[in-house]
């Protein structure tokens, strides 16, 4: 009996030490969220556009999964980077406006009660970063190193000139809490600031938050004295293309700005490979609205093909954009997931993949959309709603209400059969119509409940 317990103990060792590693403690993924400005529907190879060069983006949806409806329930860019930080529908997390300059600046914006991604996940051991476009408030309190992120180096405002760094005539590239001035092409500065930071952790589990101002245009009051506006991009991507670097076709610059922003997602990419994190990474590629439509200005050269109409609206065109998702092991590459999924289930997804639990002390409107991702489960959303300024929508299934104003009378459209929003069915099908309002109008009260109130708004600089 004694020869045989040595033998017995050494079996029981052997059966621990070799237990599988799928039996311990899941590892924290690594959670890379590229928030791109403005890209349309159709403007990326991968989603038909045959006219764009995008390889690296068109790779990463060969690598991961390619969504065809995904949506992002508000249609302008402070509100939609509200969204997806919380989890929560703008008119829960108080931020349903586009900020103005003096806000920008100096504005809480999105309430201090609210929590956002990295509050999360700074608890549970991870280093958190944002490079680029922040866009929801810099008032003490309000900035990004005072909201759960450990670094950031990037600008205040809704939009700056890729070269001089300037909003509405101001300097506005920070690092912290600090004006930082620096030169260089604002994709690569954020580039390569996510590269550097992905480097320094490599040993511990990251989320980068990296909201490039890519491909958003440039107005007047974003440029340097003597500069034009237009599309800002080095010449070597429009050389790329066989056209000379000093093109002035606006579309071709447009095409330039978008290789140039996926040139630039390429390297973080790399850098993630190179460091042999990909299987423990997810990749979430996301645009922030549909490309913006704006004929008067000259700018109408993005494509939201099939789509109709742009940002700013709640159009299929506004709200739906391109996202892809990578997570080796977890999610099939070259795949298309048809499941109705938005911006609000970003958070939870973090969650999941963090091993954090779902419940918070708030209130998401967004789900875990792994297993829809996977193809193991459908939409967790019976519907989804919509709303910027004056224009409202709902989708339920493949019904679509969209009014443009409070006043006016829904439009319905069936998305099965009518993508492009060109049919009115309203007027044949009006018990569709009454009851899908009655839908929307549930949903709004609901979104009242655990509801932050709007931040007041800063006083206007005196003329």
């Amino acid at each position: 009996m004694k020869a045989i317990l040595p033998f017995v103990t050494a079996l029981l060792l052997v059966a621990v030490t070799t237990t599988p590693a799928s039996a311990a403690a899941p590892e924290k993924a690594n959670l890379l969220l590229l928030y791109v400005d403005n890209v349309g529907y159709g403007d990326l190879g991968c989603y038909g556009n045959r006219a764009v060069l995008t390889p690296r983006i068109d790779q990463l949806a060969r690598e991961g999964v390619r969504c065809t409806d995904f949506y992002v329930v508000t249609s302008s860019c402070t509100p939609s980077r509200g969204a997806i930080l919380t989890g929560r529908y703008p008119l829960r997390n108080g931020l349903s406006h586009q900020l103005a300059s003096k806000e920008n600046w100096d504005g809480i914006g999105l309430p201090h009660r609210e929590r956002i991604i990295p509050q999360y996940l700074k608890p549970a051991g991870y280093a958190t970063a944002c490079f680029g476009k922040w866009n929801i408030g810099f008032a003490p309190g309000s900035r990004p190193t005072e909201r759960g992120f450990d670094e950031f180096l990037g600008f205040r405002s809704g939009n700056i000139g890729y070269y001089s760094h300037r909003y509405n005539g101001e300097y506005d590239l920070f690092r912290g809490t600090e004006l930082h001035p620096v030169e260089g092409y604002t994709t690569d500065l954020f580039a390569d600031a996510a590269i550097d930071f992905i480097r320094r952790q490599a040993g511990r589990p990251w989320f980068v938050y990296l909201p490039f101002n890519a491909a958003h245009y440039v107005n007047n009051g974003n440029l340097a004295p003597g500069e034009k506006p237009g599309w800002q991009v080095p010449g070597k991507y429009l050389e790329r293309y066989g056209w000379p670097a000093e093109e002035p076709d606006p579309k071709r610059r447009y095409l330039a700005v978008l290789t140039a922003l996926d040139d630039a997602i390429g390297r973080v990419l790399d850098t993630v490979d190179n460091l042999k994190l990909r299987e423990r990474t997810v990749v979430m590629l996301i645009s922030d609205n549909g490309a913006f439509m704006l004929p008067n200005a000259g700018l109408e050269v993005a494509s939201n093909i099939p789509l109709r109409n742009g940002g700013t609206t709640c159009y299929e065109g506004g709200v739906r954009i391109p996202a892809i998702f990578r997570w080796p092991g977890r999610l099939q590459a070259g795949s298309t997931s048809r499941a109705m999924l938005s911006q609000l289930d970003i958070l939870p997804l973090c969650l999941s993949a963090a091993g954090l639990p779902a419940k918070t002390e708030r209130i998401l409107d967004g789900a875990d959309p792994l297993p829809a991702l996977a193809g193991t489960a459908a939409s967790p959303h019976a519907r989804l709603a919509f709303g910027f300024e004056k224009t409202s929508g709902l989708r339920e299934g493949t019904l679509k209400l969209v009014r443009n104003t409070a006043t006016e009378p829904w439009e319905l459209y069936d998305l099965a059969t009518d993508l492009s929003e060109s049919s009115n069915l309203a007027a044949s099908r009006p018990a569709e119509v009454a009851r899908l309002n009655r839908a929307f109008e549930e949903w709004r009260d609901d979104a009242q409940r655990d509801a932050s109130p709007p931040a007041p708004r800063p006083a206007a600089k005196k003329r």
